[in-house]
């Protein structure tokens, strides 16, 4: 079966503190697109929402604009900005990095569904 969506037209919306994530599911993939403001951290802006010291969600991303700093639980640390293809399992924080907003594709289908969502 062929499904076709548009991302001007989303299946869903979610605001949080500092950002928002438009979501679209189909057959097979959830996909989301999430616009995070400069001042956004996941710890201050989704982390209350999420009830969790860190993000539990995996992400399959690609960054279209913006710069993120990611810690990884265990203390790793990397940066995405333009360009970027990113695997970031769960168990991290992140936040902008500089003046300018932050979007990313999400393909890992968890973000579409469960991100900013109070369990």
């Amino acid at each position: 079966m062929l499904e076709v969506k548009t991302l001007d037209k989303p299946d869903e919306r979610r605001d949080f503190p500092r950002g928002h994530l438009e979501a679209v599911h189909m057959t097979g993939l959830d996909f989301a697109v999430a616009t995070f403001e400069p001042g956004w951290r996941w710890s201050e802006s989704v982390g209350p929402i999420a009830g969790t010291e860190s993000c539990g969600i995996h992400h399959n991303g690609y960054v279209l604009q913006g710069r993120m700093h990611i810690r990884m639980d265990d203390g790793a640390e990397s940066e995405v900005g333009p360009g970027d293809v990113f695997v970031c399992p769960p168990g991290h924080d992140a936040w902008v990095v500089g003046d300018e907003q932050v979007v990313v594709h999400d393909f890992a289908g968890a973000m579409a569904t469960d991100y900013a969502k109070a369990d």
